[in-house]
């Protein structure tokens, strides 16, 4: 499964293939397992930099670019852990401004594998332990950490005084692992997805958030008051709104006029305030409105709302527009739908888009073609590269288009009709194979 990767390097290999062999025990939830590993390797997590920790839906691993890209405008030296890979398992871990390199990768997991081989550690517990060694091992000024899967359970969630917490937009997503049921737990499922991921609270320090309907609000407040954090809202602690071509933000510390994001997509300024608004609301370091604006400006985020430059699989349509995302649940769509219906020009707007998809099996197959509805040209079906993907009969009851199939990417794109702009979407699996093709590796 790609989860795992593959590697060039057989030293890396041979860890990922370990990796691969991992798997969760039935009905085991819990820190338990990741905390005693950690104990083991010496408590790493407790001798990081100052650490950044983000949450949410949707949003959260462009909140961590638009931050790293604003801690290294201001000259700082920053590790960073982010998921999923696309390509290469390497990027999840950036060690001081860096991808993480092959003999430090082999080196770590081999380490974490061999001392927690009793416990039965997950692929993610593995993963986190593994990152936190190389942080407390190599000096930065900052830190990173970008939560997988929730936020009280994740393998991240081990931190005692983070400089700061972020919770993105909110969303429901993940239903099996996040909706399941529990004792104590909310039921309203808004709410349940806001327990579970403003749980990354911690006392002292600030947990700073975007604005969510009252159900989560309400939430998301609860969660903080019970960890003892510092609740900053958007709306109450800081304001960013879209003013021309700047970002207007404001706190209690003052107003700032910043820049658009490089980064497509409205929501992406949403992202950019929220870093602003971590970074204002922490004391451990320092970084200026002018590497903030510079940041801004600067951060990438591969696979969502990418244009794909010139390559092998782009040469199957050439003179198109080919776009990437990696969206998969109804807040993604809505963001991708919002992006094609203001870009450009009004030519631009009525331009034919065809939608190549693949989306895993336990997804809403109508996560992208609702928001989409009345926007597309064509909707082709391909595979999600190594995983369950849905058939193209459950995308046909989303659409009233023709829903062809074809078995990769490269066939879709050729059999495209002659006009029209081309969105490949559904699957951060599948946005790491059209990266591949198109020889696009992320750095």
């Amino acid at each position: 499964m790609r989860d795992f990767a593959v590697s060039d390097d057989p030293a890396v290999q041979r860890q990922l293939d370990r990796l691969g062999a991992l798997s969760l025990p039935a009905g085991r939830f819990g820190l338990e397992t990741i905390t005693e590993l950690l104990r083991r390797l010496g408590d790493p997590q407790l001798h990081l930099p100052p650490v950044f920790h983000v949450a949410g839906t949707n949003g959260k691993g462009s909140t961590c670019a638009f931050l790293r890209a604003m801690l290294e405008a201001e000259g700082l030296t920053v590790h960073a852990a982010t998921k999923p890979h696309l390509v290469r398992y390497n990027e999840r871990i950036r060690v001081a401004g860096k991808l993480i390199s092959d003999a430090m990768l082999a080196d770590l997991l081999a380490e974490v594998l061999d001392i927690g081989s009793d416990l039965e550690p997950t692929f993610f517990e593995v993963t986190a332990a593994a990152g936190f060694l190389a942080f407390a091992r190599v000096p930065a000024d900052a830190c990173i950490l970008e939560v997988g899967l929730g936020g009280r359970l994740d393998a991240t969630n081990v931190l005692v005084a983070p400089a700061a917490c972020g919770l993105a937009s909110l969303g429901i997503d993940h239903e099996a692992f996040l909706l399941r049921p529990e004792a104590g737990t909310p039921d309203d499922p808004l709410a349940r997805i806001a327990f579970e991921k403003a749980s990354i609270a911690r006392a002292g320090s600030p947990l700073v958030t975007q604005a969510y309907p009252p159900v989560a609000a309400e939430e998301v407040a609860r969660t903080a008051a019970h960890a003892g954090a510092r609740l900053v809202v958007r709306g109450q602690g800081w304001s960013a709104e879209v003013a021309g071509d700047a970002i207007a933000y404001r706190d209690a510390l003052g107003a700032l006029t910043l820049p658009l994001p490089t980064l497509p997509g409205a929501h992406q300024a949403d992202n950019a305030g929220l870093a602003v608004a971590m970074l204002r609301h922490q004391q451990a370091v320092q970084v200026s409105p002018a590497a903030m604006a510079q940041g801004i400006r600067a951060a990438r985020w591969p696979a969502r709302l990418q244009l794909l430059g010139e390559g092998p699989l782009t040469a199957q349509a050439p003179g198109r527009q080919v776009w990437l995302d990696g969206g998969h649940n109804p807040d993604a769509g809505t963001a991708i739908a919002r992006f094609f219906a203001g870009r450009g020009g009004n030519d631009d707007r009525h331009r034919p888009l065809h939608l190549v998809i693949g989306m895993l099996a336990n997804k809403d197959p109508g996560a992208l073609l609702k928001p989409l509805s009345g926007r597309l040209a064509s909707v082709s079906v391909v595979p999600a590269p190594g995983h369950d993907a849905h058939a193209p009969e459950d995308f046909a009851a989303h659409t009233p288009l023709p829903v062809r199939s074809f078995a990769t990417v490269p066939e879709a794109l050729a059999a495209l009709p002659p006009e029209g702009d081309v969105l490949i979407a559904g699957s951060l699996y599948l946005a790491g194979e059209v990266l591949r093709l198109n020889r696009e590796f992320p750095d």
